[in-house]
């Protein structure tokens, strides 16, 4: 469920005082509306810990902004339980220094005057958490990638190198569990000082048995041990409301330095137990009830994450860190029982079976112990798994690279065979038909489609070349979306062919830049600007009514779209400036405005424009623009002229200025809802730049090869132009920098993979500055190279430049992006 749906009004024993807590934020969180107009307090009552409130602060003009305050709870608590201050200790350092998906935290309030308690604030993360184990509710095929996300947020975690962040002492990372059953043993004694449970004695022996069998590695501070989250479970991530992937990890209470195999017990004990149950009688496990259709059996998760974090297979000790996972679970349950009985338990009344599940968690860690086997000595064959530390490691770098990253920019054999058969096709096809598509494109039947082009693109299709930039998430979720009907998606099917080739954006990386050698090549594969862009905004952002009325004839190939964004009275690449209006009224939007650049408008396939304006001025600056679908024949969309680049008009694609008055649209047409559309826009951007910034490569080594033909053919002052010295430099300073550029472009798609649009902000930027620039300079020099023919239509130079040139403006001129370059340089310093 969303986050927003686990909100209750504030329970009576954790109400706090509003005023002074307004006064407190308005003074030291960043950006807290001021004057608020009035302030709203509600509890999130999911979690068991320490109280945590959903702040809601309304500004003039009624615009809300959302927080949320974490603070220990009130009256006599156990002694260093609650630690809120090292909650906010490692979500700062992580936020800051990592790509740990964390909430950022604006302030720590150590003053328990202020309150009551100590407390800190940090964003409120609109998103999903699945509070049931079982994923009741959700498809089979979602439900494996939440579990393998976390599987992979947890390697992420594991891999982080706190001295780098400044966290070495933040915690012992030696004898971890010996510590740890000492404390949580002393833990469970305190919360039933006064009424021996059922378990109790049983307990006791548990923590005897663990004692007696704590693994050898536990002992040294080396290879596995590091950050530890401390409880770690699907329920405590925060998921994107559209993407499948984690955006928050939660409740970090339990944080400390120490033994890494713990998190990963502690986290797989839903296939040992369901903790979630509120009924008190039931505490069956995966392995009890059966596993959920769609989530990974325990053995796929565990090889997932050690796979990751390059960890060897836990076989030899599993059963201590299950036995001592449930042991720690257990005196954990006993105490939030304990807080009940005392009136100041934060789960609400799911608090009071917490002693039940503490019960049910000491049977269930002596039915392990009493097995012979809980683990199988090695995985299942398919199921990848390291043998040990990576070399990385060993140099001290455990947060960086892991072996499976060596080598990162060696093609795989899969896109070796997707290359070759790609570049075939280019000579085969393409290259022998741009002519014909030339002149087609200068003569009077410009505007319309070469025959052959449908035709290629068929065959295309047929050679498994088709929709190749999809991304291997995003083409799952299309899956999932589009074909879940049996008679669709079968292997091999055609529906199936339509989702590309399960290609990572480094993947794509190489054979993108195969299509950028020809300008005409990129359409046929249907892996062309603005559709692709347009395509992924529909995959991840669309709804399914969206999808299937626009999307599939896109993955199709049988419409085309445009991009609405620029327009020619404000500066645009500040998107804030856009004066296009999106106006509700009733159950439609009317849009009024002038955009100008809008490619592939011109083509006589395009149906749909995705376009940004705005639908609410008042709003804050980001939050006033929405994104909307706009079918190119509704009334009052009027496409003025075709702009021409350099003289080229890029017919039959083209670049259009339309206007639109009283354009009447469905209200269903827009998308992910108001005031998301810059949300939209870097979600679409980031990979549509970096596709542009491959092209480009392509283009600078097409425009190489020509180079050296004419060089190696033409004869000027007795010898060739091969053979003088000034083209040698030259010749070489352009294959520098194509490399350098290619590695840049190949290092951004990597991080794009890894890290998401925002982490690899800085990256992608300098791909962007460095492609265009790098490519002109090579396309010039080859033009030179030609002399007159270069700057004829004779030949590709002159089109393949002009289209790099206007690549240093659109989608973010080099400015913008050396200023984010910048921006993000001196943050660096300033940590």
């Amino acid at each position: 469920m969303l986050t927003s749906g686990l909100l209750r009004p504030v329970d009576d024993a954790h109400a706090i005082d509003e005023a002074a807590l307004l006064r407190y934020a308005a003074e030291h969180v960043a950006g807290f509306p001021s004057p608020a107009r009035g302030l709203a307090l509600t509890q999130f009552g999911h979690g068991q810990s320490n109280p945590t409130y959903c702040i809601e602060a309304s500004a003039p003009g009624g615009v809300t902004a959302r927080y949320v305050l974490r603070k220990k709870p009130p009256g006599a608590i156990l002694q260093s339980a609650h630690a809120v201050e090292r909650e906010f200790q490692v979500l700062k350092a992580l936020g800051t220094y990592t790509d740990v998906p964390v909430p950022k935290v604006f302030c720590l309030c150590t003053d328990a005057s202020v309150i009551g308690t100590p407390f800190y604030i940090m964003e409120h993360l609109e998103g999903l958490i699945y509070p049931d184990n079982k994923l009741t509710g959700v498809t089979p095929t979602k439900r494996k990638t939440i579990y393998l996300a976390a599987a992979e947020t947890l390697a992420a975690i594991h891999k982080v190198d706190v001295t780098a962040i400044g966290l070495q002492k933040y915690g012992r990372r030696d004898n971890y569990c010996k510590r740890q059953v000492e404390r949580w043993g002393r833990q469970y004694l305190s919360s039933t000082g006064e009424g021996k449970p059922a378990r109790y004695q049983k307990m006791l022996d548990l923590a005897h048995w663990l004692k007696e069998h704590i693994p050898k590695e536990d002992s040294s501070a080396g290879f596995g041990t590091g950050l530890v989250h401390g409880d770690y479970r699907v329920d405590n991530l925060v998921f994107h409301p559209t993407e499948d992937r984690v955006i928050g990890v939660l409740d970090w209470e339990l944080s400390t330095l120490g033994n890494q195999m713990c998190d990963v017990a502690y986290s797989s004990l839903p296939y040992i137990i369901d903790a979630t149950t509120s009924t008190g009688y039931s505490y069956g496990g995966f392995e009890y009830t059966g596993i959920p259709d769609g989530i990974p059996p325990l053995e796929e998760y565990l090889a997932a994450y050690c796979s990751i974090s390059a960890r060897p297979w836990p076989a030899a000790s599993w059963k201590f860190y299950v036995a001592f996972s449930l042991f720690r679970g257990a005196s954990i349950y006993a105490g939030v029982y304990h807080r009940w009985t005392m009136g100041n338990a934060s789960g609400g009344e799911r608090a009071r079976f917490s002693g039940k599940i503490a019960n049910a968690m000491v049977d269930r860690a002596w039915g392990i112990i009493n097995r012979e086997n809980v683990l199988r000595e090695q995985p299942a064959r398919g199921m990848h798994v390291s043998n040990g530390p990576s070399q990385e490691f060993q140099r001290k770098h455990e947060g960086s690279i892991s072996t499976k990253d060596q080598g990162k920019f060696v093609p795989s054999e899969k896109v070796m065979q997707l290359r070759n058969k790609l570049m075939k096709f280019m000579e085969d096809y393409i290259y022998p038909m741009e002519s014909e598509f030339y002149k087609r494109a200068h003569s009077t039947s410009r505007w319309t489609i070469h025959p052959e082009e449908e035709k290629l693109k068929a065959l295309a299709k047929r050679e498994g070349l088709w929709n190749l930039f999809i991304p291997l998430d995003s083409a799952a979720r299309a899956r999932e979306l589009l074909f879940e009907d049996m008679s669709h998606g079968s292997p091999g099917s055609s529906e199936e062919l339509l989702l590309g080739a399960g290609l990572t954006n480094l993947e794509y990386g190489y054979l993108c830049e195969i299509m950028g050698r020809s300008i005409w090549a990129p359409q046929i594969f249907n892996c062309g600007p603005p559709d692709t862009g347009n395509m992924e905004v529909l995959l991840r952002y669309g709804t399914k009514e969206q999808q299937k009325q626009w999307l599939v004839p896109l993955l199709e190939g049988k419409i085309r779209s445009g991009f609405a964004m620029t327009e020619p009275q404000v500066a645009s690449s500040d998107a804030t400036n856009i004066e296009c209006s999106i106006s509700r009224q009733g159950d439609f939007y009317v849009i009024n405005g002038t955009k100008w650049w809008t490619s592939g408008a011109m083509d006589p396939r395009c149906q749909i424009l995705v376009l940004m304006g705005k639908t609410d001025f008042s709003a804050p600056k980001h939050k006033q623009q929405s994104m909307i679908l706009v079918d190119v024949k509704t009334p009052g969309v009027q496409i003025r002229r075709p702009l021409l680049v350099f003289g080229f008009d890029d017919a039959p694609h083209g670049h259009a200025e339309i206007t639109f008055e009283n354009v009447r649209v469905p209200a269903t047409n827009i998308l992910l809802g108001e005031g998301r559309g810059f949300e939209i826009a870097q979600g679409r951007l980031g990979p549509g730049r970096l596709h542009h910034c491959m092209r480009l490569i392509g283009a600078a080594e097409r425009g190489m090869n020509l180079m050296v033909e004419r060089a190696l053919s033409r004869t000027t002052f007795g010898k060739k132009i091969a053979q003088h010295g000034s083209f040698l430099a030259d010749l070489a300073k352009c294959r520098v920098e194509l490399e350098q550029a290619r590695l840049l472009v190949l290092e951004a798609a990597d991080q794009l993979d890894r890290h998401g649009n925002k982490k690899a902000r800085g990256i992608l930027a300098m791909a962007k500055v460095a492609a265009p620039n790098m490519a002109l300079k090579v396309l010039d020099m080859a033009m030179q190279v030609h002399g007159g023919a270069g700057l004829s239509s004779d030949t590709v130079l002159s089109h393949l430049w002009a289209t790099a040139r206007t690549l240093r403006i659109a989608d973010g001129p080099d400015e913008v992006h050396l200023g984010t370059i910048a921006k993000l340089e001196l943050q660096r310093a300033r940590m």
